[in-house]
């Protein structure tokens, strides 16, 4: 893991976040490591893209409700956390993308920065044919009514962490004993089952391109 005592210094109108590639790594060190560096980051600190994959495990936001949980005990564990929203699930063949972003520093509002992470991830499934959009009633991205990616998000002092997931090719099992995201009854997708046979790498690759892009293409004052 990183933490804000180790990143070089950078600019602070530097817009390309610094990108690490972790690997699958647990939930638990991976978010007290994001806690960490956001309560160490300064106004120099380089903002950061983390991609990881999970072994299995359902987190459950602040506005989480015992009634979306699965039903019935479960060898998957269940993590109360800081972020915003119900409940969803990580696991292997899902990329996450962690973004530890300075949204004051770039005058980048809250629900601007939700609709840049929806459409990083419309843009690389509109790059393979795939017509995908977001919801202002339920943030994410949708294909057809099913949800292929996941956006959660805890600000502190105007300092972003958590992030989004993005379904690539993994077992929607788990899915299937939650309410996702709190709707009951919501389908879930993912991209391989839309023909997109990209490695799961290559995918995290381009999101954080793209993601970085769209990043360095905001203008100050957005909101």
């Amino acid at each position: 893991m990183y933490d804000a005592t180790t990143d070089a210094p950078a600019d602070p109108i530097e817009c390309a976040p610094v990108v690490h590639r972790l690997g699958r790594v647990d939930y638990a060190p991976t978010l007290a490591a994001m806690q960490r560096f956001t309560n160490e980051r300064t106004t120099h600190t380089a903002d950061e893209l983390w991609q990881v994959e999970h072994p299995p495990v359902y987190t459950v936001g602040l506005a989480g409700r015992d009634e979306h949980l699965p039903a019935e005990s479960t060898d998957i564990p269940i993590v109360r956390i800081d972020r915003g929203g119900q409940i969803t699930y990580h696991g292997p063949g899902q990329i996450v993308l962690y973004t530890l972003v300075d949204l004051s520093r770039r005058s980048l509002g809250v629900r601007a920065y939700v609709r840049l992470l929806e459409h990083a991830v419309i843009d690389l499934l509109g790059r393979r044919g795939i017509r995908a959009e977001g919801r202002k009633d339920a943030p994410g991205v949708y294909v057809d009514g099913a949800k292929i990616a996941a956006l959660g998000l805890r600000i502190r002092h105007g300092r972003c962490y958590h992030g989004l997931a993005l379904n690539v090719d993994m077992d929607l099992t788990p899915f299937d004993h939650i309410d996702p995201c709190g709707y009951r009854g919501l389908r879930v997708t993912q991209a391989r089952d839309l023909g997109v046979a990209d490695p799961i790498d290559l995918l995290a690759d381009e999101l954080s391109v793209i993601v970085s892009d769209h990043l360095c293409r905001t203008k100050a004052g957005a909101s």
